[in-house]
């Protein structure tokens, strides 16, 4: 019996960075409780389509190749163009106009290539936003730094951690509880601002944490207080119980760049290691439909109804 109630949610995904998917490259992924392929054509655009070759079954992203804007079967050498259609049968005089492969739309932006899913391939409902600090030519910030995640377990139950103000204190061991100041989802969008005490060498620090969500998928979270901070926080669901988490951060430079690199590392470093305390959690706990809050506790049934929304089939909550 699963441990949650929810299928599959739809949005945008982070599904690589670009800088790892290089020019006419072809990677074998897995995503949305689907095979897929990732490949990047010969001018440079990256596109992702179902994995098996409708032809025999075969797994394009092995053993696959690109032919200028084209994908290649390694099993007969069928092409399909970036809209998935067979556009070649290289023994044949004919192409199979029933041989298609599903295309999911992607974009690349911050650094990241991400991907629409949608069960039904309805398109796109809204955008990602271009973050500023993780421009080129923002030599304000220094150059982005990413870490990788695997989590068994949903991304309704990862977000949820945003509304959730005492488990910093119990889970993370801040000074106190986070003060929540207000959450206040808006569409597909959802803005949380909160101010927080951390514990350094010097005492306690009041900061803030500030986090701003675009569907399931991306959120841009600022942390301020001790060294500027922005995270690109991006949850792609592998399995309806399973995630990836991409972190790319990049902090306010210093004058000088060891105390940019070191301070910077320092920072990067806690918030890694505070997902890896929440990661055990995560990945045994279950949800509770009807949660007995306390009367102190966080927005949570206000954040559960923002998060219905991304499910073709509502779950009840």
């Amino acid at each position: 019996m699963s441990r949650f109630p929810w299928p599959v949610p739809f949005g945008w995904f982070a599904v690589a960075w670009s800088s790892h998917v290089s020019q006419a490259a072809v990677v074998p992924y897995r995503a949305f409780g689907r095979d897929l392929v990732l490949w990047r054509d010969e001018r440079g655009d990256a596109h992702l389509q179902d994995a098996h070759c409708p032809h025999l079954g075969a797994h394009l992203g092995h053993g696959g190749t690109v032919s200028d804007t084209e994908i290649v079967c390694p099993f007969h050498g069928w092409q399909f163009d970036t809209n998935g259609r067979n556009t070649c049968i290289p023994y044949s005089e004919r192409t199979n106009g029933k041989a298609r492969l599903r295309t999911y739309p992607v974009l690349e932006r911050n650094g990241l290539v991400m991907a629409w899913y949608h069960p039904s391939d309805e398109p796109p409902m809204w955008d990602i936003p271009i973050v500023d600090e993780f421009g080129v030519d923002n030599d304000e910030w220094a150059a982005p730094v990413s870490r990788y995640f695997s989590i068994d377990t949903a991304w309704q139950e990862m977000a949820e951690n945003g509304v959730d103000a005492a488990h910093f204190r119990y889970v993370h061991g801040t000074a106190e509880v986070p003060v929540l100041e207000r959450y206040e989802p808006n569409g597909f969008t959802s803005h949380m601002r909160s101010k927080q005490f951390f514990v350094t060498p010097r005492g306690n620090v009041e900061g803030r944490i500030d986090s701003d969500a675009w569907g399931p998928g991306f959120s841009v979270v600022r942390f301020g207080g001790i060294v500027d901070t922005v995270l690109l926080g991006c949850a792609t669901p592998i399995e309806a119980d399973r995630c990836e988490m991409r972190f790319t951060f990049t902090v306010r430079r210093f004058a000088d760049d060891r105390a940019t690199t070191a301070v910077g590392e320092a920072a990067i470093n806690e918030i890694s290691r505070q997902l890896l305390q929440d990661k055990p959690i995560w990945e045994n706990k279950v949800f509770v439909e009807r949660p007995a809050l306390a009367d102190t506790d966080g927005p949570f049934m206000q954040f559960r109804h923002w998060a219905a929304q991304f499910y073709a089939d509502v779950p009840s909550q």
